[in-house]
């Protein structure tokens, strides 16, 4: 499998992933990514080069987002003193899944995160999810904090708020093929 820099036509695939994750989180019982996905603010991030592809053959098998920059409201700034990347958005294809694609893409950002200077990879979860969170808890990563408030339209509660980060390591045993352009320094 490879991974490669998304590009503005991946912007459908990366629409029809959410919404096929949606439903498996629904189906799941937790109310995770219910709200459609604004596309233009996908593909804004497509733009800046942040989103990155898997590809199977032919097939779409997961995405994932690596940025430099934090979420505004998350991170303190005692925190992001530290260089750091930051992941969102990781969604395996149902077609891959079970093959822990979800961990080596983790190790992927930790690699490029770690080759580009950054001390951490940190990620924010949906806060009603305790299946995610412990998946991350058992891919290396650990529990920050749980911000609850801030981040939703109208001031409401934030939904995706639990925080989590792990320490950057040089990794080459993701079996990924890089094809991408490396990141600019955290």
């Amino acid at each position: 499998m490879i991974i490669e820099t998304a590009t503005p036509d991946d912007l459908s695939k990366l629409l029809a992933f959410r919404q096929e994750a949606a439903g498996w989180l629904t189906d799941l019982g937790t109310d995770q990514w219910q709200r459609p996905y604004p596309a233009d603010k996908l593909l804004a991030t497509i733009q800046q080069g942040v989103v990155f592809m898997v590809r199977d053959g032919a097939a779409t098998a997961a995405t994932i987002t690596l940025t430099p920059d934090a979420e505004d409201g998350l991170w303190s700034e005692w925190e992001l003193a530290d260089p750091s990347m930051f992941i969102n958005k990781l969604t395996v294809a149902r077609t891959h899944a079970g093959r822990d694609l979800g961990g080596r893409l983790l190790d992927w950002a930790g690699d490029r995160a770690f080759h580009s200077g950054a001390a951490w990879l940190r990620l924010d979860a949906w806060t009603t999810n305790a299946r995610l969170q412990d998946y991350y808890l058992q891919h290396g990563f650990s529990y920050v904090r749980t911000v609850t408030d801030g981040g939703a339209v109208n001031g409401g509660p934030r939904v995706s708020g639990w925080l989590a980060q792990r320490p950057t390591a040089p990794c080459g045993a993701h079996g990924l093929t890089d094809h991408t352009d490396r990141l600019p320094a955290a």
